[in-house]
């Protein structure tokens, strides 16, 4: 029994956050208040805060401790956050990815991204769309909308490449955790103009936000695949 006590704790503290006693951005009880509620050890609570971890109801940021994340509006989390590229690799696909545009925007002509990053109309965003093709033929519309301060120097041979990369290796920042939703949805001019005319005509269409390790949010990410050709899993968390 001993041994399970941390799933207990889990329980307890899942709903708890569920029913908003620790809202999204709250911060739980620390370490050492957890060990006094639940007459446990260090080691045990720290077993069932890592599971809520995983399960991306929080994450840990150093000085802060552990900050709620999950937000009922997020209806379908996915596992793996990875780059496209490290996917590209694991899975020894073929893709190609070519860069369609790369511009400069304003998040006042972008409403849906501005309110999904809580941007002010003057902040300035790199626009970016790639297409993934395999054997010739699209097969994912990624448009990307990133914080420009949080990406200095990106540009198209990068796009072209891999962000995520440039962002860990070069500027030595973390990718943290995404939320997304998935809905599905007829071609627009756009998917008309990339996809194959004879596939079935709606997308996958996948949005989210993605947050760096210490919760600031950073990108906004429209990707669009064939519906007949798609497939997800769970909660989104890069390592």
């Amino acid at each position: 029994m001993a041994q399970r006590k941390f799933i207990t704790i889990y329980e307890k503290l899942k709903e708890a956050i569920m029913r908003g006693a620790y809202p999204y951005q709250a911060v739980l009880p620390s370490e050492h208040e957890l060990m006094t509620m639940f007459d446990t050890s260090r080691e045990t609570v720290r077993k069932a805060l890592a599971l809520l971890m995983d399960n991306g109801l929080i994450q840990k940021i150093k000085g802060k401790g552990s900050v709620v994340i999950f937000q009922e509006t997020t209806t379908l989390p996915f596992n793996d956050l990875q780059s496209f590229q490290e996917i590209n690799a694991r899975q020894g696909q073929r893709y190609q990815t070519v860069v369609e545009l790369f511009e400069e925007v304003e998040a006042g002509d972008v409403p849906r991204v501005k309110e999904a990053l809580d941007l002010k109309m003057s902040d300035v965003l790199w626009h970016v769309i790639r297409t993934r093709c395999l054997h010739g033929q699209v097969k994912i519309i990624d448009e990307d909308y990133f914080i420009q301060k949080y990406l200095p120097g990106l540009n198209i041979n990068i796009a072209s490449q891999s962000i995520y990369h440039y962002l860990e290796e070069t500027l030595n920042t973390k990718v943290g955790y995404a939320h997304k939703e998935i809905s599905f949805e007829p071609f627009g001019e756009l998917e008309l103009a990339m996809f194959n005319p004879d596939a079935t005509p709606y997308t996958a269409t996948v949005r989210g936000v993605v947050h760096l390790n210490d919760t600031t949010k950073f990108q906004y990410n429209i990707s669009k695949h064939i519906a007949t050709e798609f497939k997800f899993r769970e909660f989104s968390r890069r390592h």
